[in-house]
């Protein structure tokens, strides 16, 4: 990929997990309970959007390529996205001075690293395969697109199936980036340039 060319879906995934790999690295790393905090926050905030985000636009095309094997691959997805969900709505109001916090990041970073190996073994291959790479492109547009309106905060009880979520993800949503208005994040400046513009 050229730096001027648009990522395929498979190369905005994989953006995305370095991403969340690095906030959970600057969790781990920070000195201060406050800097601890606003990389909690910032995970919080940019794992909730992709896991929603990749509901609606990528299982719904892996669905209709992929049919049976794509529906198959979703359930798995689905599973695996509920556990990190579960652990994220923890995480997210914990914290990170609490006993529980490191082994909670750590269980919710496994749990996210066997969702990753999943789909970058088993759904990513499969579905490139299927889509040309302009369509693969689109979909990675829409992908992006569908973060800026996904809620910011984990809702494990909310639905995981297109349509009901959709619904469920508009209701929570305004809630949340409210939220965000009084929630501490770290500086712009050491976030990756895609996220910058977001907060």
């Amino acid at each position: 990929m050229s730096p001027t060319e648009p990522q395929t879906i498979s190369e905005a995934i994989s953006t995305d997990h370095k991403s969340l790999d690095q906030y959970a690295d600057n969790i781990r790393s920070s000195t201060t309970l406050e800097d601890k905090t606003k990389w909690r926050n910032q995970l919080t905030w940019a794992l909730a959007r992709h896991a929603i985000s990749e509901e609606l636009t990528m299982y719904p095309a892996m669905e209709k390529h992929l049919g049976e094997e794509g529906l198959q691959l979703t359930n798995t997805d689905r599973e695996q996205h509920q556990a990190v969900k579960e652990d994220l709505y923890k995480l997210q109001s914990m914290s990170p001075s609490s006993s529980d916090f490191a082994p909670l990041l750590d269980r919710l970073m496994t749990d996210l690293h066997d969702h990753i190996k999943h789909e970058s073994e088993e759904d990513m291959p499969r579905l490139e395969a299927k889509l040309s790479r302009e369509e693969s492109q689109a979909l990675a547009r829409s992908f992006e697109r569908t973060k800026m309106f996904t809620p910011t905060r984990s809702h494990p009880s909310a639905p995981n199936r297109p349509y009901f979520e959709n619904f469920a993800a508009m209701l929570a949503a305004p809630i949340d980036r409210f939220r965000d208005l009084l929630t501490a994040f770290p500086d712009k400046g050491d976030l990756p340039q895609k996220h910058r513009s977001m907060l």
